[in-house]
């Protein structure tokens, strides 16, 4: 459910707190005139909030103090308030919930621990309603706990409990319910990490075989949930390799087997190494098949070096049995924030030179003995960046705010099959995230 968790919009979405807090609702509440189910509720939660301060999730997408969602399936939604005690069990979690008009604390969720990392939504047993995946950090080392709950008969049974670096919940093996893949790490510091899947099967949570990580489990860069080629769902972790690249593990359940993919026995490691942090798996031509890049060098046409924040890109995605699927080419300019998709019958042979706020896109022959200068793309931020935009037959490719691209064409792109429409069409912005690529 995640970040689609509905979430009590006009009335809770203050509490948007980065820790814990001894502030009250009423003094987070900062709207003209409250709702009579605002009052309800902020006086449920004064008569059970003692001496407990409010605590909301350090991470993820649910970072709200009080979250709603309907646990038990019964078509209403339950409250649940994050906080902290000065108990042995400091961690403590309020579900209210609505009985005959008015709101009652129905459970208290008590568990040690120094903040909640992260909370996560899901439907996971065969019961209506939403499990909740609670992660918390144990103390002020990595240690950190995650635990699955049920809401059933107005109380929340545990169904696992397991220590972690990274979860993810994710319908892994296309049942029609989320399974929870766990990241941890291995048997020593130097060990690569595990990631394993729990399932509900037969009333509780069962836990799946161990499969590797290529690297250990404190380098985990990124988690990416998508689908291999042919439709089947898998996760793709990548991790930090050295200071300068990633490698990216994919797993996935193959013939009821837990396994990671793209592991390689020959090397040791997983397949896709990459010589930098800017580049993570990503649905790149939004066919709901999560690509792998792989970073190609470009030959260049002239006696210069290419700047480095200039890529050339094939992305492939990956089958079941590890196989690549090659689908689209990119040119990827950082540093410029943007890309362009190229033809793959030349796309290998693409040189890009930087001349100043010019791009210059050179093909070469295929023995590699001459190169054709194809477009030229420009990066203009100048008061007359229209202006400019229009000069020596350039046509704008996209305009914001402060930032205008614009490109023209050679005599020689015609040959290649490029146009103005074709080359507006493959233009594209970069997500900020690829730059990141954080988890």
């Amino acid at each position: 459910m995640g970040g689609k968790l509905k979430i009590l919009s006009a009335v809770l979405a203050v509490l948007l707190l980065t820790g814990c807090s001894m502030r009250t609702l009423d003094e987070l509440y900062r709207v003209p005139k409250r709702s009579e189910e605002y009052n309800d509720l902020q006086s449920a939660i004064d008569r059970h909030m003692g001496n407990r301060e409010y605590c909301a999730p350090l991470s993820g997408e649910n970072l709200q103090t009080v979250q709603m969602a309907d646990l038990d399936g019964d078509g209403t939604q339950e409250y649940l308030l994050f906080a902290k005690s000065t108990s042995d069990k400091p961690l403590q979690i309020l579900i209210f919930r609505l009985e005959d008009g008015e709101y009652v604390l129905s459970d208290t969720i008590q568990s040690t621990g120094s903040a909640f990392d992260v909370v996560e939504y899901a439907r996971m047993d065969d019961k209506p309603g939403y499990e909740f995946i609670v992660g918390r950090q144990i103390s002020d080392q990595v240690a950190r706990s995650v635990s699955v709950y049920s809401f059933q008969g107005g109380k929340a049974v545990q169904l696992m409990t397991a220590n972690y670096t990274k979860f993810v919940p994710y319908d892994i093996n296309a049942d029609g319910r989320s399974e929870l893949m766990v990241l941890h790490p291995g048997e020593s510091d130097e060990a690569n990490g595990l990631a394993e899947l729990y399932y509900y099967a037969g009333g509780t949570m069962e836990r799946s075989n161990q499969a590797s990580m290529s690297e250990s489990a404190d380098r985990l860069k990124r988690i990416v949930a998508g689908k291999l080629h042919g439709g089947r769902p898998a996760v793709y972790v990548a991790s930090a390799v050295g200071e300068s690249a990633i490698i990216t593990d994919v797993f996935a359940m193959v013939d009821g087997h837990f396994t990671n993919v793209s592991f390689s026995n020959e090397s040791g490691t997983s397949v896709q190494t990459l010589r930098n942090y800017y580049v993570y798996a990503d649905d790149i031509d939004d066919d709901g098949v999560v690509e792998l890049p792989d970073l190609i060098n470009m030959h260049s046409p002239m006696d210069v070096n290419i700047a480095t924040m200039q890529y050339l890109i094939r992305w492939y995605a990956m089958t079941a049995t590890g196989d690549e699927v090659e689908k689209i080419y990119t040119y990827h300019n950082f540093q410029g924030g943007w890309y362009m998709t190229l033809d793959s019958r030349w796309a290998s042979r693409v040189a890009v030179l930087q001349q100043g706020s010019a791009y210059e896109f050179y093909v070469w022959d295929e023995d590699f003995t001459s190169a054709q200068k194809l477009m030229s793309v420009y990066t203009l931020t100048g008061s007359d960046r229209e202006e400019q935009a229009l000069l020596d037959n350039r046509f704008v490719l996209f305009k914001g705010d402060t930032v205008l691209y614009a490109a023209n064409l050679d005599v020689s792109s015609a040959a290649y099959g490029i146009t103005q429409d074709t080359l507006i069409k493959s233009f594209h912005l970069i997500h900020q995230d690829w730059k990141t690529g954080e988890t």
